[in-house]
């Protein structure tokens, strides 16, 4: 793990871009710690997109509906959602610099959020970075029951119709595995990323929006239920006990 600040060179979009095409990512210590590091674990985590469980409580969850799902809306909001302290939790990693180079990727187009409102309000969601046919998740938060859960199905439907191929989890949590969350050596994850950047060799550079993958695709309004489908279609449900 390397120091940021060990490395002379200025860490711009464009460098954070070329670091996450090799399979690396930058973390703090804190939200107090002004410096970063390079991230590059021994074992992936990867939830893969043609396996994707999506529990049946939760599933009946999103047909209820009494949501409404938006993209691309509050990049403010949602990374001072995945920021804040919670239970169990009284720091973060996120940073202020972590926060102005994903602003900064945001207005790029290069990181997206999955927004999950009820009643007016940011109940929960998620954010990422798109990299040709690749999805980086990077944090989420919920501050009601299941609200990031529906956020990760909704990414998933999105990136499935999109065209990507590859959603990096980074590391595999307890509540990632339920979805199918799988780790991964390093070797083959660097494989599936190479094959998720292969459309990036065109004239426009590595790393241009919708090279090869496109995050809109998927209509706004789309409902719940064309949602699971989607989610389910090339992959499996389970159902648990509720």
């Amino acid at each position: 793990m390397t120091s940021l600040d060990d490395v002379a060179i200025e860490i711009t979009p464009q460098v954070l871009l070329k670091a996450y095409s090799c399979g690396i990512f930058p973390m703090a210590e804190s939200a107090d710690d002004n410096a970063l590091y390079w991230i590059e674990p021994e074992r992936r985590g990867i939830l893969p997109l043609d396996a994707v469980h999506v529990p049946r409580s939760l599933a009946r969850t999103i047909r209820r509906g009494g949501f409404e799902v938006k993209t691309d809306n509050d990049f403010e909001a949602v990374i001072e959602g995945c920021a804040a302290p919670r239970a169990g939790r009284r720091s973060t990693w996120i940073n202020a610099r972590i926060r102005n180079l994903y602003r900064d990727l945001f207005a790029l187009g290069h990181c997206h959020t999955v927004e999950v409102w009820r009643n007016g309000e940011l109940t929960g969601g998620l954010y990422g970075v798109h990299l040709g046919r690749a999805f980086f998740g990077e944090s989420m938060f919920s501050r009601a029951r299941d609200a990031s859960k529906i956020a990760l199905v909704y990414l998933v439907a999105r990136l499935k119709y999109g065209g990507f191929t590859l959603l990096d989890t980074q590391f595999v949590t307890d509540h990632l595995v339920r979805f199918g969350a799988v780790e991964i050596s390093r070797q083959a994850f660097q494989r599936r990323l190479e094959d998720a950047l292969s459309c990036n060799l065109g004239s426009s550079g590595a790393g241009g929006p919708g090279n090869a993958a496109s995050f809109a695709a998927l209509s706004a309004d789309a409902a719940p239920a064309a949602v699971l489908e989607l989610v389910s279609r090339t992959s499996k449900t389970c159902h648990p006990a509720a």
